[in-house]
């Protein structure tokens, strides 16, 4: 129950275990082909392009970086945490001119204060993290995105932690990137970097002036190659992960057959059913309120007199659970991944796993009552 890798269905990991087959063979080039077309759907991205390249969610900010900025030009971070802060060093690595709209750790910044620095910016992209992996926090994209629109400013949105987890219809809302990684909502063991890039970027890609600094990340050496897999034909630059492709496609109809909005709404339920139990207990979330949680993950401070050493007795219970990320706070808080294949099952066996743990720590709850809390929100929603 970490916020990735997380757990994937069998019919996927069956994917990935199968014999591997030749990366320009007919039967692959479909399978490749009918990917990319899916990625789409789950984006609800009809207008995009879509870019599946063997790397982690860190290359899809690079591929997103490298071929939309070029130097001296001006971004705009929306910083929301620890992949927001690495969103703008890549953006200074490839020679942007970076200007960032903060806010303390747990909170998203206030969307006037964003628009009021696009205004007076000349910038040509924004950057926002839609679910910060370091904090839970729930960014408010679709409005940060109109803005960027209204602006004239490319937005490109990290979907690393959100994406077919958290509400997002890339076309309807006007952004321009949206990237993830396969390993959290998507559903796929780590190693596939995802892109969809709407008309307009693939335009400002066209009019650089300068040639992008990376080989690996120039969309001018894939997108011949996700043009030729998705028309049905072989083309090559660099060999594709063949099997996590395939686990791909497979994990991608999973996704399209329960439907996207049926599966943002799971998500939701999921989480107020956590929310629940941790409310019940007494813990509290380093997001700061309601509107800018996420529903993927919950990020949960210690209770007093209660230290790290809690993951560990949840660990012996059998639901593994991560430490804190944020560099300021990382000895402070836990953790728990609710996304892709999560129900109710796994809500209330890690749910019972994290009270007896905290009990056992020495926290004072009443016996039971996290537990009751989620089954009773779980009965309520369903």
């Amino acid at each position: 129950m970490i916020p990735g890798p997380v757990e994937f269905d069998p019919e996927v990991m069956r994917a990935l275990g199968a014999k591997t087959a030749s990366h320009v063979a007919p039967e692959f080039i479909t399978v490749f082909g009918r990917a990319l077309k899916r990625l789409r759907e789950v984006c609800l991205a009809p207008s995009a392009q879509p870019f599946v390249v063997s790397g982690s969610g860190t290359l899809a900010m690079e591929l997103a970086v490298a071929n939309l900025v070029e130097p001296g030009e001006r971004a705009l971070v929306v910083n929301t945490g620890y992949f927001s802060d690495r969103m703008a060093l890549l953006l200074t690595r490839y020679g942007a001119e970076v200007t960032q709209v903060r806010c303390a750790p747990g909170e998203a910044p206030d969307v006037a204060a964003v628009e009021s620095a696009l205004a007076g910016g000349r910038f040509k992209v924004m950057t926002v993290t839609h679910v910060d992996t370091s904090t839970g926090v729930l960014a408010p994209v679709e409005p940060l995105v109109r803005a960027a629109g209204r602006h004239g400013v490319l937005s490109v949105v990290d979907g690393v932690c959100a994406t077919a987890g958290e509400t997002f219809h890339q076309d309807a809302w006007g952004a321009d990137v949206y990237l993830t990684a396969s390993q959290k909502a998507i559903g796929v063991p780590p190693g596939l970097a995802l892109l969809t890039v709407s008309p307009r970027a693939m335009a400002a890609w066209r009019a650089r002036k300068t040639p992008v600094r990376s080989l690996y990340a120039d969309l001018g050496e894939w997108l011949p190659i996700m043009e030729a897999y998705e028309a049905g034909r072989p083309s090559y630059f660099a060999t594709p992960a063949v099997n996590l492709v395939c686990a791909l496609d497979v994990s991608l109809g999973q996704i399209l057959r329960e439907g996207m909005e049926a599966r943002f709404t799971r998500h939701r339920r999921m989480a107020k059913a956590f929310r629940a139990a941790w409310r019940a207990l007494g813990l509290k979330t380093l997001p700061v309120s309601e509107s800018v949680t996420a529903h993927t993950l919950s990020a949960l401070y210690y209770p007093e007199g209660v230290d790290a050493g809690v993951i560990a007795r949840v660990r012996e219970q059998g639901v593994v659970l991560a430490g804190g990320l944020h560099p300021e706070l990382k000895t402070r808080y836990f953790r728990v991944g609710h996304m892709n294949v999560v129900g109710p099952g796994d809500v209330l066996a890690s749910v019972g796993a994290v009270e007896r743990a905290l009990v056992a720590a020495g926290h004072r709850s009443e016996p039971g009552v996290a537990v009751a809390a989620a089954q009773a929100e779980l009965l309520r929603a369903g």
